[in-house]
């Protein structure tokens, strides 16, 4: 439905409510006045890099280019509170695990490597070279490599994730369960089958030329609120900003920007949406399929009223292959099917394609919404289908944009965290190093989860992340941890895996 249907007495998302948010966090970290000094140079010399999610950052960005969530990811990692060998010999795990997340992390960093003890059920303090010494022994008692699963989570530096990847096809396996495979595999999959690469077509600076953004399946003033900074000022010069989200998002809605002087003194707020629809759960193909069907309608009228095409033929015809059969598909595709399967009506897909085609330059951004469903690689090649149409990729101003979760998920991946590595990466590394890597395709989160249950594998280790928490089914994760013969986390914290 339109935003002018929208309430207005609930506040909006930013604003002062932000603010005091960070400067809570950063009181809390014990640290307020260095937290502060973080925040004007972290992972860059004359600035912030801001590590709470993966939305960009400008080239005439500031040194106050982050948001909440990059406040308390500093805050919570410069934390002056240690998890010293005396916090864990007052604590018994089985008193650990009665702990929340929040509360197990609260009690700060780790200091020193530990080890648990079956016999008092507590960990123990062990020094690095018997440590590293007992697991390399268990490794190389494995009988074969791939018994042994090697996570790896985005808050792994690229250079770690580097050289984990090395170490593990030194080894031997390609066993490689990674935090995409939760969060954007359907994306790297269905956008390399659809444009030959699994990443993102636009910069950020495209932003500021769309005429028109469909933000689909996400939540960015809950996961990437610097993005709804970008949605803000897009609306202000006049572009289109439609979403389609099964529940009701306030920063999509409205959004007062902190870094906005005036907004925040005047209180004010911006709106952001001109259009939000709610789909079904899963219904976010159905609904980009009615669109396409509508557009392609239009294309008919025009024709036969011997106005302009409102297709790009030229692109389909130089970029794109079996546009017929994809026509065709959508044809054949009624309105009650349509209308059954998104939850919306013909009416509101409808008025969304007439906003896509009265637009010259078109953004369609997404995120796990649209990436965690059985059917979510066919539903981001419909998306790009859908802005091939039009031409709406490969120039200012237009192009698909996944928006991942997490700052280092994609960098992980560049660096060779992947079961199944590309042949040229693999004979590079052979090339480099003088050793033959693994050629056969290792697990993913999936089947390591499945290879710990049915005792195929006897190893985990976790660089970074906290597995057991961010898979779907962490009591079961947590059983299939238990029946390894060795699990290692590398971790700055102790936490729930």
């Amino acid at each position: 439905m339109d935003t002018r249907f929208i309430g207005k007495k609930s506040s909006a998302a930013g604003g002062w409510g932000a603010l005091k948010s960070c400067g809570k966090r950063l009181l809390e970290s014990g640290t307020p006045l260095s937290g502060a000094r973080a925040m004007l140079k972290a992972n860059q010399p004359d600035g912030f890099d801001c590590p709470g999610c993966a939305w960009g950052d400008p080239e005439h960005g500031s040194s106050f280019e982050f948001c909440e969530n990059g406040v308390k990811a500093v805050a919570w990692e410069a934390t002056e509170k240690r998890a010293t060998p005396a916090f864990f010999a007052a604590h018994t795990v089985a008193d650990l695990r009665k702990l929340s997340d929040y509360e197990l992390e609260l009690h700060g960093r780790l200091t020193h490597p530990m080890r648990y003890d079956a016999a008092s059920d507590r960990y123990l303090p062990v020094a690095w070279d018997d440590a590293f010494t007992e697991i390399g022994n268990i490794l190389k008692s494995l009988d074969n490599p791939d018994r042994a699963e090697f996570y790896t989570s985005g808050r792994a530096s690229n250079e770690a994730a580097y050289l984990y990847q090395l170490f593990v096809r030194l080894y031997g396996t390609n066993n490689f369960p990674d935090c995409s495979n939760m969060c954007h595999e359907a994306s790297g999959v269905a956008l390399r089958q659809a444009i030959g690469v699994g990443k993102g077509t636009v910069l950020l600076e495209d932003f500021e030329a769309a005429d028109a953004i469909f933000v689909i399946g996400q939540n960015p003033g809950t996961n990437h609120p610097r993005m709804l900074g970008d949605l803000r000022r897009a609306a202000l010069r006049g572009a289109r900003i439609v979403v389609f989200n099964p529940i009701r998002e306030r920063g999509l809605e409205r959004f007062s920007d902190p870094q906005d002087k005036i907004e925040m003194l005047r209180g004010g707020s911006t709106d952001i949406a001109s259009h939000y629809f709610q789909p079904q759960l899963g219904g976010d193909m159905a609904a980009v399929r009615g669109m396409a069907k509508a557009v392609l309608a239009a294309e008919d009228a025009a024709i036969a009223a011997g106005l302009p095409p409102v297709l790009d033929h030229a692109f389909l015809a130089e970029h794109c292959v079996d546009f017929s059969a994809y026509r065709a598909a959508v044809e054949a595709t009624g309105w009650s099917e349509i209308e059954d399967q998104s939850g919306l009506t013909r009416a509101e897909i409808e008025r969304a394609a007439a906003v896509y085609m009265q637009a010259e330059r078109v953004i369609c951004t997404w995120a796990m919404g649209v990436t965690q469903h059985v059917h979510s690689v066919a539903t981001i090649r419909e998306i790009a289908n859908f802005m091939f149409l039009r031409g709406n990729i490969g120039r200012p101003g237009a192009g698909l944009c996944p928006v991942r979760g997490h700052s280092n998920v994609q960098g992980d991946r560049t660096v060779g965290i992947n079961e199944k590595p590309p042949e040229a990466f693999l004979d590079a590394l052979e090339r480099e190093f003088g050793f033959s890597p693994p050629r056969k395709h290792g697990h993913n989160v999936l089947s390591a989860i499945g290879a710990m249950l049915d005792g195929s594998a006897e190893a985990f280790i976790g660089l970074g992340g906290n597995f057991a928490r961010a898979t779907p089914d962490s009591t079961l994760v947590e059983t299939a941890l238990r029946r390894l013969k060795l699990t290692v986390n590398i971790a700055t914290k102790p936490n729930h895996s």
